[in-house]
């Protein structure tokens, strides 16, 4: 069931957004409000502000922003449901179930949260194995032979699978669990043929808890330890509706803060690097545990870095068979580099071999942008071969046009000039190349389109009936709406002397006009709706919560000044006028400016249809339109003062 209305209400009258933040960075006032380095990326100056007054937060360097709620939510990595829990528990509130749901949906969250307690219950049992005779002679021993310490095997939740059929089984069924829940969690199977006879799936193995994001276990990894020839080293839980191995990375829980802090993240291949790598000192590291890498992988790792330095063992044949993730992870808008070990060598192995520090030093001294790893990798091939080296050119291309930003892809075409001693000229030209031929679709789709609009014009002959080639929002009018906005969101809850609010006044001067940004139309809507029932501000109202995300960060924005005025002027008598104070005169320049964009609009449109109007009739009526529009502008131009603006 889900959390009650009821609860999620308390947890946003009780959370206090400076006390939340304060949790986790300190927290200086300065003006109106607090200041920090932002949490979510690195900074040397404060550029992550809190509003005590408003109850949010804004970063001016990343851009999050929010509530206490939506705080807790990116910096711990958790979905609304275990934001409001953790505020609950933080501020001691009792946490209620919403009962107004479909028997289906209670039967489905009934399901998972018997599937969260079993995997629970099965992490608590293969950790108590490891204290059993068996237990110690053959889990521990292994654990202490990797050098993993007992702070480790906590922190991991390593365990140990007793050697026998059903251990697990009988003390789960004594538990109370029924054999149900425990096929669907994947902890026990059915023989093939007889669906009365279960059994444990994970038997005098090692086991490693696999976590979801915020902490919970939600499938295991289990490796062999004899050397029967019939076993798999490893096995693993099966696909659950709790554990969705495409979207889960082995150690993201332990490392998530790690990674934020030092904005980087280590992948590596397997379980025991991830754990080594912590015992060397270095915990901002996941694995893909042997699996190829998966695009809800690579936005698990961008929702706390952009850059990526992926580990590869010493085995030549094995990264050119792997190194396909690159691409993936170039596509996903990450900055990748690369660390090769010495031949043979693991992160698990080297870090044993030489000691932490010596690791440490090794992934400094070794790591290499892709570029760099990529020309290495195949540098011995096209030293002796020019036609290898051709290939291995448009392999390293086409790895650069995956790259979404422009300017970095301009930045790699440099630097692969330089390595591979190739004009930049040849490299770009392949670049673009390869470029069009992905966007080769595209452009022939909006080619038709346009085409097929143009035919359209060219038979028209009533200009009332004509299809118009649509046009984008100029950045003139698109600044206008969002300014507009902006004072809406702002203000529009203010009196304009004694008979109007700001709201109203603004909604007769557009009267009824729809705006052309999608975005900017759904906050007018939006924000009228709320304004038209109550007149308090708009970021706590029921109208804000249903916003999507990236509009509610939009808001924030709007609600933040980056720079606001000292306390100090005030003590020495020194009042400076700010927009409220003045805002009569400053949203009728506001609308008056975006109404003067939207007519210069018009006229640039009209202007365009001109060229298709071959008729002396349509020609002349075009012209009469722009006639009449430039009255209009002019007559908006007086009143501000204006001959041009830009």
């Amino acid at each position: 069931m889900s959390i009650s209305k009821l609860t999620s209400d308390k947890v946003k009258e009780r959370a206090d957004i400076v006390e939340v933040v304060g949790d986790y960075v300190p927290l200086k006032k300065k003006g109106q409000n607090m200041w920090a380095c932002c949490p979510f990326h690195g900074e040397k100056s404060p550029s992550f502000s809190v509003s005590p007054a408003k109850q949010i937060y804004k970063c001016f360097g990343c851009g999050k922003a929010g509530d206490p709620i939506q705080f807790v939510m990116d910096i711990e990595g958790v979905g609304f449901q275990e934001a409001i829990r953790h505020l609950a528990g933080k501020y001691g509130i009792e946490v209620e179930e919403d009962e107004a749901r479909t028997p289906e949906q209670n039967l489905e969250q009934n399901e998972r949260e018997s599937l969260f307690i079993a995997l629970n219950f099965a992490k608590d049992f293969f950790v108590k194995n490891l204290q059993t005779e068996e237990g110690r002679s053959i889990g521990l021993s292994y654990f202490k032979e990797r050098g993993f310490n007992p702070q480790i095997i906590e922190k991991f939740d390593l365990g140990y699978a007793l050697d026998g059929w059903d251990h697990f089984l009988k003390a789960a069924k004594a538990a109370g669990f029924e054999e149900e829940i425990l096929l669907k969690a994947g902890l026990i199977l059915q023989k093939e043929g007889d669906p009365n006879r279960l059994y444990d799936r994970f038997r005098g193995r090692v086991t490693f808890a696999i976590h979801n994001i915020s902490g919970k276990p939600i499938g295991f990894g289990a490796r062999i330890l004899t050397k029967e020839k019939n076993q798999p080293k490893y096995i693993n839980s099966p696909e659950t509706p709790i554990y969705h191995k495409s979207d889960v990375l082995y150690g993201m829980f332990q490392a998530k803060k790690a990674i934020r802090d030092l904005d980087n993240c280590f992948l590596v291949e397997g379980y025991t690097d991830v754990i080594s790598m912590h015992l060397s000192g270095i915990e901002n590291v996941v694995s893909s545990s042997g699996t190829s890498l998966t695009e809800g992988q690579i936005k698990l790792i961008k929702r706390f870095t952009n850059q990526v330095t992926v580990l590869y063992d010493g085995d030549a044949a094995g990264i050119k068979a792997s190194i396909r993730g690159i691409d993936l992870l170039l596509e996903g808008g990450l900055n990748v580099k690369a660390v090769v070990f010495p031949d043979g060598d693991d992160p698990d192995s080297y870090s044993r071999k030489v000691g932490s520090q010596a690791f440490q030093d090794y992934l400094k001294e070794n790591s290499r942008d892709f570029i760099g790893f990529k020309i290495g990798l195949y540098q011995e091939e096209f030293a002796r071969d020019p036609i290898r080296k051709a290939e291995v050119i448009r392999e390293i291309v086409q790895s650069i046009g995956k790259i979404p930003d422009p300017i970095i892809r301009s930045v790699y075409a440099k630097e692969a000039s330089g390595l591979l001693q190739i004009e930049e000229e040849i490299i770009h030209s392949e670049l673009n190349k390869s470029l069009i031929k992905s966007q080769k679709d595209h452009f022939q789709k909006v080619k038709e389109e346009e085409e097929a609009v143009a035919k359209e014009i060219e038979q028209s002959e009533i200009i009332s009936n004509l299809k118009r080639v649509p046009n984008l929002i100029s950045d003139a009018l698109f600044d206008s709406e969002r300014k507009l906005i902006s004072f809406l969101i702002k203000y529009g809850h203010l009196k304009m002397g004694e008979e109007i609010f700001a709201y109203q006044y603004i909604y007769d001067e557009l009267n009824g006009v729809t705006l052309l940004d999608e975005s900017n139309q759904d906050l007018m809507y939006s924000s009228l709706i709320h304004f038209n029932s109550t007149q308090e501000e708009f970021y706590n109202s029921p109208q804000f919560q249903r916003l999507k995300k990236e509009l509610k960060d939009l808001i924030y924005g709007f609600l933040f000044e980056k720079y606001s005025i000292s306390e100090t002027w005030k003590t020495h008598g020194i009042f400076i006028e700010e927009i409220h104070d003045k805002l009569d005169s400053a949203l009728f320049e506001t609308i008056s400016l975006y109404k003067r964009d939207r007519v210069e609009q018009l006229i640039n449109e009209e202007r365009k249809n001109l060229k298709f109007n071959d008729s002396e009739g349509l020609v002349d009526e075009s012209i009469r339109i722009i006639q009449s529009l430039l009255e209009i502008r002019k007559k908006l131009d007086e009143p501000l003062a204006i001959v041009k603006r830009r």
